[in-house]
Order: C-alpha cells, then sequence, then structure tokens
C-alpha cells in the first residue's frame, strides 16, 4: 500500500505563536498546529497568552488530534529551553519547530527609531528563533526526519511604506535560515523559510483595517483574492513534510503574486 501524502504520523512538533487573539479566528501560527494535528502529529502549542494556546488546543483534540499548551515567553532564553524539555517530556521526542513569532516593533527612522524596542524586536523576531533552535536541534538530531520552518515576510525583500524596523527582522530571518539549513544540514535537520504576503489574520484587524484598505490589498494580488492564515499553514505544512525530503535552505514567498506585480513594493537592489 502507498504511504499516505503529508503524513505526520509519529512526529512531534513545536509551533511557536500557536494561539490567536480574537476568539474562534484562526491566524499563521494557529493554522500550521491544527494541520499538523489533523495529519498525526503531536503538537506543543507555544504563546505568551495560556488563553489563546489552550483555544488551538481546543480546536485540535475537538477533532480527535493531540496538543499540549504552554504558557512562554520565547525572547526568554530559560523559557525556549523549558519548551523543548517540556515537549519532550509529553510527547516523547521532537522532530519539528515552526518559529512563528513575530511583532511589528516601532515606527521611525535611524535618526528617531527607539533604541530600546530595537533591540526587543529583534530579540523577539530573530533571537527567539535562535534560542528555540539552540535547544531544539539537539533532539531532532535524534531522528531521521526533522525540519525547522522560520516565518518571515515578503518585507525581509522589498521595502514597505518605509517602515525601518520590522523589515529590517524579516531580512534577517531569511538569512538566518539559510545559515542554519547549512550548518545543520549534515545533521539531516532542513530549514525553510516561509515569507507572508498582506495576508488577513487577527493580528492586522484593527482600525487602521478599513474595507477600503483591505479591498487594496486584495487589487494588489495577481489572483485578485485574499489570502488567510490557512494559505500560510498549508505552504508551512508542506516544507516540514517527508514529500519535502530534498528541499533546504529555500524562502516560499505566499502573497498571491502581489511581490512580482508592478503594484508592488520597491525591490531592494
Amino acid at each position: 500500500m502507498a504511504s499516505k501524502v503529508l503524513d505526520f504520523e509519529g512526529d512531534v512538533a513545536i509551533v511557536t505563536g500557536a494561539g490567536c487573539r480574537s476568539s474562534n479566528e484562526v491566524g499563521n501560527g494557529r493554522a500550521v498546529a491544527i494541520l499538523l494535528a489533523r495529519r498525526g502529529a503531536k503538537v506543543a502549542l507555544v504563546d505568551v497568552n495560556i488563553k489563546w494556546a489552550e483555544e488551538t488546543k481546543q480546536f485540535i483534540v475537538s477533532e480527535g488530534g493531540l496538543a499540549h499548551a504552554i504558557e512562554a515567553d520565547v525572547s526568554d532564553e530559560q523559557s525556549c529551553q523549558r519548551i523543548v524539555n517540556e515537549t519532550v517530556k509529553v510527547f516523547g521526542g521532537l522532530n519539528l519547530l515552526v518559529n512563528n513569532v513575530g511583532v511589528t516593533g516601532a515606527l521611525g527612522d535611524s535618526t528617531t527609531i527607539d533604541l530600546d524596542d530595537w533591540d526587543r524586536t529583534f530579540r523577539v523576531n530573530v533571537k527567539s528563533m535562535i534560542m528555540m533552535a539552540r535547544y531544539a536541534i539537539p533532539e531532532m538530531k535524534k531522528s531521521t526526519r526533522s525540519a525547522i520552518v522560520n516565518m518571515s515576510s515578503i518585507s525581509g525583500f522589498y521595502v514597505e511604506g518605509g517602515a525601518l524596523l520590522y523589515p529590517t527582522t524579516k531580512a534577517s530571518v531569511i538569512q538566518l535560515t539559510k545559515a542554519m539549513a547549512a550548518q545543520h544540514g549534515p545533521d539531516g535537520i532542513r530549514v525553510n523559510c516561509v515569507c507572508p504576503g498582506a495576508v488577513y489574520t487577527p493580528m492586522v484587524q484593527g482600525a487602521w483595517m478599513t474595507e477600503s484598505v483591505r479591498q487594496s490589498r486584495i487589487d494588489k494580488t495577481m489572483l485578485k483574492i485574499e489570502g488567510y492564515g490557512w494559505d500560510i499553514g498549508y505552504a508551512t505544512l508542506f516544507l516540514l513534510s517527508k514529500e519535502a525530503r530534498w528541499i533546504t535552505a529555500q524562502v516560499m514567498t505566499v502573497d498571491g503574486g502581489v511581490s512580482r506585480s508592478r503594484s508592488c513594493y520597491a525591490p531592494i537592489d
């Protein structure tokens, strides 16, 4: 009998930022976690807000999946170590890691940006991925099929509205991914990156997200349709799967084609 496609039976995954600030809605992290669990993975759901993680767990358990919620701040190194230790204790191993946590950070140019916020945002958006990998990789080396996906953004390679801090962190994630892939490839660990475009998630819902702004975002895409957390989830799922066994150090853009259209941001030469 042929093996199942996108089968994660026997796999153990950590998904950071697996909760969602809006009840009963789905962001990127929650989508990834639910999709992994639907295909048989045991999933550790990490979020700074335990209620958000627990709600994701309820989604998974209601469908017959296995999940464990962990309250933790991934910008704290001891917390990262605890996440890995707790996951291994509960599920008996670890071979998949999704570094999904990110914040927008302060606005401003190099003459006005708050430097304390600069450091804090880099710690959340970039250093947290290094700290999670530091403790996850020794466990992942024990598996014959391990993979990491780091969440970046198309802002990592396109200038967006004159912002400085956020796109700089996301560009760092792209280079971090490539370097990690080179360093840990000999250990059998694949490392890839997903770059979402203007996805409509609970994180962007707010006073500035008017219907006209939302429609403008849609109009910039080649497909003229809106992207959701599920679109990011499926892309991440593939990169983690056994079907992607020969794919590493890659940057997958998921943006409806907006980054290849003339209506997009100015490219960084």
